[in-house]
């Protein structure tokens, strides 16, 4: 089994507590509060397909965009499995092209913070302007700067299971919101155990930053949101997760 396609799988296991169910909770309550109906919703970042399946099965037509061809390999078993259509589109969000007529584009766990210089943010924003029809929504979260700070940098985390295990440490970079990880996996395979590494880059950006770069992307802000919640005051220093809300307003050339 090729290594890329081994870290793939294992993403899955690192994930399993992630809270899918809340982002598409998420996603529909915000649909539900702005009157969309019937979406064609575009999940960038999609991964292994876990939020993109279950959007499918709650019948929205859905399109998974991800850098990672391995990573969209078993997203599309799961499509299959679950008996849905999907389209999979193999790309990298800084050159997104081919994509038009959205009514949603929604782009969830981490995905924003693995963009971190902010031309790039600049231009994945703009690439996702020109994918939506006119005032479509432009769902997304990030990590906030408190939540990196004081959670993240600086911290080992890790676990433990009959088949797998990993050792996660978190430092922080040069700027501000910047972090890296260095993730040591060891995956049963057989008889023994085959140890795989992989180092990631994240940043995350202020509120400020992120609402002035969406302006510049022919975005309208309707709403920031904390933690999965659509209704509660929005606070950047208690929030973990933060959630934009953003509708198309003008067309990007």
């Amino acid at each position: 089994m090729a290594y890329h396609q081994v870290m793939a799988e294992l993403y899955d296991k690192l994930m399993e507590d992630a809270p899918y169910d809340k982002w598409v909770t998420f996603t529909e309550a915000v649909l539900e509060s702005y009157q969309v109906s019937g979406a064609k919703v575009a999940d960038f970042g999609c991964g292994t397909g876990e939020i993109t399946v279950r959007l499918s099965e709650n019948g929205y037509e859905v399109t998974g965009v991800d850098y990672s061809a391995d990573m969209l390999a078993i997203a599309e078993q799961k499509g299959t499995a679950a008996n849905q259509t999907i389209r999979w589109i193999h790309q990298d969000l800084r050159e997104l092209a081919g994509i038009s007529q959205m009514d949603v584009v929604v782009s969830y766990c981490d995905v924003m913070n693995y963009i971190t210089a902010k031309e790039d943010v600049q231009q994945v924003f703009k690439n996702v302007n020109k994918a939506l029809s006119d005032n479509g929504l432009f769902i997304f979260d990030v990590h906030s700067l408190h939540h990196v700070e004081q959670d993240l940098v600086d911290h080992t985390f890790a676990d433990v299971t009959d088949d797998s295990s990993y050792i996660w440490f978190c430092y922080p970079g040069e700027s501000e919101g910047e972090m890296y990880h260095d993730l040591t996996f060891y995956h049963l395979q057989k008889d023994h155990y085959v140890r795989f590494d992989e180092s990631h880059h994240q940043r995350t950006y202020s509120v400020a930053t992120y609402r002035q770069l969406l302006e510049n992307s022919g975005f309208e802000i309707l709403k920031i949101c904390g933690d999965f919640s659509v209704e509660m005051a929005f606070s950047e220093e208690n929030a973990e997760r933060i959630f934009f809300i953003a509708q198309k307003k003008d067309e990007i050339k």
